[in-house]
């Protein structure tokens, strides 16, 4: 009840603006930015960003605050909760909390990575229908990942439930206790995001059954994005405008210098989780992915009709108004980078 009484306290607060710093508007920027992000790879532009600098320097006097999550549905919870402003996160929890605030609680303001998402399997399984009867793994119910997986089987016709069983069984597993149940022989594959897909290659034995991003086209759909809620949006327009300039800084550094931008990410998630990841494990993530500011707009209606597809979602939702990509093209053109699309679904 708590949770819901937050949600409309978020609700009924964002709609009192437009998205565009119009009135209401604070003249200054916020005193801090709560901002949250996995110690993933997948999030590569928000670790880069945080820990090089790039953010805490654009930001200036605003306190840049920082939260660590597993999944996506916990990092919404926390921003209808009030606790964060701003997060880097999956598409499906994204559109799940743009649906569930009728439109209003929260933007997206660019994009963060592509690709960097596989389904990994044991030995012996090589096709689709080898995968009946056996027990897969994703990071959380109603993730990006979840909902990739569910469909996928769904569109190949092995049927799966959210409330567990079916042809074939998903059990979502935080992604380190994933790695642990497969080595254990408790797991026949995951579909995960980097570092865990090559840690189950490299580090367990696992195969490639799916690249996701041999099912989109040119092999581009968005894997992390930065989203923000309106109300911070509308009331701090200038904060955002500072945490968006950080993130680009951020992209531009790791796809100029990929190698160090590898290391920084490893460094980073061991100093996070107390763990570093083997080399190996860290290029063969980077390869798998792409860090980019492009939310590509164009793959995100697609993931909400999978996340129907996939029963993690009742009804098709209705996505215009979910970007604001205003700012971030305001930056991109000063600084004479392409600008991105929103694909008819809000502000460019």
């Amino acid at each position: 009840m708590a949770a819901l009484i937050a949600l409309w306290a978020l609700v009924l607060t964002a709609g009192c603006g437009g998205g565009d710093g119009g009135v209401g508007a604070a003249p200054g920027p916020a005193p801090s930015v709560r901002l949250g992000y996995f110690a993933n790879v997948t999030h590569a532009a928000a670790i880069i960003g945080v820990n090089q600098g790039f953010i805490a320097r654009q930001l200036g006097g605003t306190a840049l605050e920082t939260q660590i999550f597993d999944a996506g549905p916990a990092e919404v919870e926390a921003l209808f909760g009030g606790s964060l402003d701003a997060a880097y996160v999956g598409p499906n929890p994204a559109i799940n909390a743009f649906e569930r605030s009728d439109g209003k609680a929260v933007r997206i303001i660019a994009g963060a990575t592509s690709g960097g998402a596989q389904l990994v399997v044991r030995q012996g399984i090589n096709t689709v229908q080898d995968l009946r009867g056996k027990t897969l793994a994703s990071p959380e119910l109603g993730n990006t990942q979840d909902v990739a997986l569910r469909a996928w089987l769904t569109s190949h016709g092995l049927r799966n439930s959210v409330q567990g069983g079916g042809d074939v069984t998903i059990t979502p597993t935080a992604n380190a206790d994933t790695l642990q149940l497969f080595k254990s022989g408790k797991l026949d594959g995951a579909w995960v995001p980097e570092p865990w897909a090559s840690r189950l290659v490299l580090e367990a034995g696992a195969k490639v059954l799916v690249d996701e991003r041999d099912l989109w086209p040119g092999g581009r759909f968005v894997t992390t994005q930065l989203i923000v809620r309106t109300e911070f949006l509308d009331r701090y327009p200038q904060t955002v405008e500072a945490l968006l300039r950080g993130h680009v800084e951020a992209v531009q550094w790791a796809t100029q210098h990929p190698t160090e931008a590898g290391a920084v990410v490893n460094n980073a998630i061991n100093a996070l989780t107390g763990k570093s990841l083997k080399p190996e494990v860290v290029d063969r993530a980077w390869r798998n992915l792409t860090v980019t500011d492009d939310p590509i707009a164009a793959s995100l209606q697609r993931s909400a009709e999978n996340a129907v597809t996939a029963g993690v979602a009742t009804k098709r939702v209705d996505l215009h108004g979910i970007y604001d990509l205003s700012i971030l093209n305001r930056i991109l053109t000063q600084q004479g980078l392409p600008t991105v699309s929103a694909d008819g679904l809000g502000k460019e």
